[in-house]
């Protein structure tokens, strides 16, 4: 790793945060191999700056534990448990991508599953990433109620990342209003946590948003299908919307 390259970056450690739709594709249902690959390619390059990177990935393009669990019957708590094990999917086929193209990887689950998965322990954690392994957080918080914004804000202040990057599907930043069902929506270059909380504003949840205010960390929302998006991201170029 290049000392003189890392003192390039703005960030030198970042945790991502992919949503479970972004793994959907084309598809309905389940994991698109296009769009992990491509996920992928954009982590290594990152890996490559040398960058210290972290990700957090849903689970919605298997179960959405509120939405889903009240269509079947079931409590709220057994629909988020659910949504945790469906974000251990996911990070298993990140992982299985990542290590294909070279890259080193780890996933930690906040829910024990000892053959699948490292248990989440902070420290090891911090020296993964030290030695320039991609670490997957999967199953959130490990607690129910809980979105998966929340456990990345959560899991980002924990590592003490400098950023947390809020890859988004076809959205490249925080607009006025929907940019997909209205053509007046203008983007919004820059803002505060204050306008997400105080506005409404549909990037993430409150509680995540006050995580990382809490914690000065800012956050960058940008399109996951954007080209070197995460590349510019740390050395510092504007692109998506840029909330602190």
């Amino acid at each position: 790793m290049n000392r003189e390259t890392i003192e390039l970056m703005k960030y030198n450690r970042i945790l991502l945060k992919i949503s479970g739709e972004a793994l959907l594709g084309d598809q309905q249902f389940g994991i698109d191999q296009t769009p992990v690959k491509m996920i992928s390619e954009e982590i290594k390059k990152a890996c490559e700056l040398g960058a210290e990177v972290a990700v957090v990935v849903g689970g919605g393009n298997i179960f959405r534990g509120m939405k889903n669990s009240a269509k079947l019957g079931m409590d709220q708590a057994s629909g988020d448990y659910v949504g945790m094990l469906a974000t251990v999917m996911n990070a298993i086929a990140l992982q299985s991508a990542l290590t294909q193209i070279g890259v080193q990887c780890r996933v930690q689950s906040a829910i024990t599953m000892n053959q699948i998965a490292e248990p989440y322990i902070r420290h090891r954690a911090i020296r993964h990433l030290e030695k320039g392994r991609v670490v997957i957080f999967a199953a959130g918080t490990g607690n129910p109620f809980f979105t998966t914004d929340t456990a990345a804000a959560l899991r980002a202040s924990e590592i003490n990342a400098q950023a947390m990057l809020m890859a988004k599907n076809g959205v490249d930043g925080v607009y006025t209003d929907d940019p997909k069902t209205n053509p007046e929506a203008k983007k919004l270059e820059k803002i505060t946590y204050d306008d997400i909380i105080k506005n409404g504003l549909k990037v993430m949840d409150t509680s995540a948003c006050a995580l990382c205010k809490q914690n000065n960390i800012p956050i960058v929302v940008f399109d996951f299908k954007k080209e070197d998006g995460i590349k510019d991201i740390l050395k510092g170029n504007d692109i998506g919307t840029y909330i602190n």
